[in-house]
C-alpha cells in the first residue's frame, strides 16, 4: 500500500466523525501549521448549485491573465487530488502528501477534526506553500459555521439559494439564506445570484450590518442571451457584448455572470488588470467535468451531476435547449439524503425510459425506493443495481437519434468517469 493510499484511508476514516460546525477545530488546525491562510488572497465562493463552475471560471480568467490561482473545491469526482487545483493543473500526489503529513503531526489523537476540516487546513497549506496569488475557496456545506469560513476573502460570491441540506440548514429559504449569508465579512463586497425577494432582503440586510457593498444579478450586473451559444454581459462598469461559453446551459450563463461581476470587484480592488480578449478566450476555453460533459457520441451519452431539484430544473432545460434528441433514455443513481421525489418529478416526465442504480456509496438510496417513487411520473422504468450493466441497457434501449442523460448526484458521476476510464489514482 502506499504512502498516499495510507494516508486517504486515515483521511476517509475521519468521515465517520460526520459533519460537524464550527470553526475552532479548523482554526486550531491552521495554527498549529503557522496560519498559512494568513498569507493568502481568497475569493470565497458559498450558494446551493454553480459553486464549481463559477470556481473553475474564475480559475480559469485569472490564470489567463498571468495569475498564480489555487481552486479549491468539493467533492473530487475520482481523485482526491482534484479537491486542489493550480493554474487548471490537479495537485500531485507528493505535495499533498507532504501538508498532509505536517498536519497529522500536530494531532494528539483525542479531538480529532472532520474530513472537511482537515481537507480544508490542507488545502490552505498547500496554497500557502505553493505561493499562489489568489485562492479560490469553496463552501462544503453553507457557510456560517462552515471549515472554510476562517478566511477573510477579497470578493465572496452566494450564487444561489434552494432547498438542499436542510437537516443541517433549515428548512426554509430564510434559514438557509442566513447560514449561507454567514460569509459576509466586514466591508468585503459580495455577489449574488439569489433571485427570490426573501433572499435578497437577508443578504441586503447582512451586508449593511457589515458595510459589505453588495451587486446582485440582474440588477447591478445582467445578461442578455444573443444565441444559445452566446450571451452579452452587461457588468458593474464593463460590457461584453459576445460571450461564448464552453459550459452549457443557461444556468451556467448565470454563473459566468457571477464570475465576471467578481472580477470586476478584483479589479476595482486593483488585484487585477483585466483584458477584454483574454477573458473571451477563458470563457471559450472554460471546462469543468461533470456538468453535461459529453461521455460518447453514438448515441449520444452525457453525464451531469445533478443532485437537488435546482438542479435537476437546470439540467432539463439545458437538455431542452442544447441537444437534438428523438428519446431521451435516463440512468439515476442518487443518495438517500436528498431531495429524490423533487428530481424525480422534473426529469422523469421529459423522458421515455429511466433505469434505476444503485452507485457504490454508502448514503446511496436503493433504486427500489427510487422506482416506488417513480411510478406517477414514467411507465418504462427498471431497476439494475449494477451501474456498467445499467449503462449497458442505456445502449441497447437507445436508438442512434436518441439521447442517454446520466445523472442524480456527483459522487455518481465519479463512478461514471471511472467506468468510462478515469484513472483513480
Amino acid at each position: 500500500m502506499s504512502d498516499l493510499q495510507r494516508s486517504l484511508d486515515f483521511l476517509y476514516g475521519l468521515q465517520k466523525l460526520g459533519v460537524k460546525f464550527g470553526l475552532n477545530s479548523t482554526r486550531n488546525l491552521l495554527a498549529r501549521v503557522g496560519n498559512p491562510h494568513h498569507d493568502l488572497r481568497f475569493i470565497h465562493v458559498a450558494g446551493t448549485n454553480g459553486k464549481g463552475s463559477t470556481g473553475a471560471m474564475l480559475s480559469r480568467v485569472l490564470c489567463d491573465h498571468g495569475l498564480k490561482v489555487g481552486l479549491y473545491t468539493s467533492p473530487h469526482l475520482v481523485r482526491f487530488t482534484e479537491r486542489f487545483r493550480i493554474n487548471e493543473e490537479e495537485a500531485a500526489p507528493g505535495p499533498v502528501l507532504r501538508v498532509f503529513e505536517k498536519i497529522r503531526g500536530t494531532l494528539d489523537g483525542k479531538d480529532l477534526p472532520t474530513f472537511f476540516e482537515m481537507t480544508t487546513a490542507m488545502a490552505f497549506l498547500y496554497f500557502a506553500e505553493e505561493k499562489t496569488d489568489l485562492v479560490i475557496a469553496e463552501t462544503g456545506l453553507g457557510g456560517r459555521l462552515d471549515a472554510t469560513n476562517v478566511i477573510t476573502p477579497e470578493v465572496s460570491l452566494i450564487t444561489n439559494i434552494g432547498f438542499d441540506h436542510q437537516e443541517f440548514l433549515g428548512s426554509t429559504l430564510s434559514s438557509i439564506t442566513r447560514e449561507k449569508a454567514g460569509i459576509i465579512k466586514q466591508g468585503v463586497p459580495v455577489v449574488t445570484g439569489a433571485l427570490q425577494p426573501v433572499a435578497q432582503a437577508i443578504l441586503k440586510t447582512a451586508c449593511m450590518n457589515k458595510a459589505a457593498p453588495l451587486y446582485r444579478f440582474k440588477s447591478d450586473f445582467s445578461v442578455r442571451r444573443n444565441s444559445k451559444d452566446s450571451f452579452y454581459y452587461r457588468g458593474i462598469g464593463m460590457q461584453l457584448p459576445s460571450v461564448r461559453l464552453n459550459l452549457r446551459g443557461g444556468h451556467q450563463v448565470a454563473n459566468a455572470a457571477l464570475a465576471l461581476a467578481a472580477l470586476e470587484v478584483l479589479e476595482q480592488k486593483r488585484l487585477v488588470s483585466l483584458n477584454p480578449a483574454s477573458i473571451l478566450a477563458a470563457m471559450h476555453a472554460v471546462r469543468w467535468p461533470a456538468r453535461l460533459e459529453i461521455l460518447e457520441t453514438n448515441p449520444l451519452m452525457v453525464l451531469d451531476g445533478a443532485h437537488n431539484p435546482q438542479g435537476a430544473e437546470s439540467l432539463r432545460e439545458a437538455l431542452k435547449e442544447h441537444f437534438n434528441y428523438k428519446k431521451l433514455h435516463l440512468v439515476i443513481g442518487v443518495m438517500a439524503d436528498k431531495d429524490i421525489l423533487g428530481i424525480l418529478r422534473r426529469l422523469l416526465p421529459m423522458a421515455e425510459t429511466a433505469i434505476f442504480t444503485r452507485p457504490a456509496y454508502c448514503r446511496a438510496a436503493h433504486p427500489d425506493d427510487i422506482r416506488r417513487m417513480a411510478r406517477p411520473y414514467i411507465n418504462k422504468c427498471y431497476v439494475i443495481t449494477d451501474v456498467a450493466s445499467a449503462i449497458e441497457e442505456a445502449r441497447h434501449l437507445a436508438g442512434p437519434d436518441d439521447l442517454i442523460c446520466i445523472t442524480g448526484s456527483l459522487y455518481f458521476a465519479g463512478e461514471i468517469k471511472q467506468i468510462f476510464g478515469e484513472p483513480a489514482l
